[in-house]
């Protein structure tokens, strides 16, 4: 499975189900017990009007339970770490040559604000309702 989809299936499937819209394989997903980092409880994700996963609720849900301060809004390291992936540069690098990054993955600040945007942007095309402030 692709990083970008499994990203998206922990977040917008945590239970199973669905594929993530991308330039990448159609995504796999957890079996019933959840994945590392789903929601837990009833198996119910929150949802917005409309139907669309309400992405803010469930990483703010996961990020309570994280055992640790996790600034997912901002930072793509804290939010791969919040899906329990490796954040590390060379799995960044991975993300960026999967999301098709033109610039200098040696430059790591610039290209991890890139790669939390296009993240989220992602989350919205693949069913995912996320916070006016994180759009660009």
């Amino acid at each position: 499975m692709s990083l970008l989809g499994t990203i998206v299936s922990k977040i917008l499937h945590p239970f199973g189900g669905g594929e993530a819209k991308a330039d990448t394989p159609a995504t796999e997903t957890a079996g019933a017990g959840g994945a590392a980092g789903a929601p837990s409880g009833t198996g119910t994700i929150p949802t917005a009007e409309g139907g669309k996963v309400d992405v803010e609720a469930v990483l703010n849900d996961m990020a309570s339970k994280a055992g640790q301060t996790l600034n997912w809004r901002t930072s793509i390291v804290d939010l791969m770490k919040l899906l329990g992936l490796d954040s590390s540069l060379s799995a960044r690098k991975e993300l960026a040559q999967e999301l098709h990054y033109s610039g200098d993955t040696n430059d790591s600040a610039t290209m991890n604000v890139w790669l939390h945007k296009q993240v989220i942007k992602k989350l919205e095309e693949n069913g995912g309702k996320v916070p006016d402030d994180l759009k660009d």
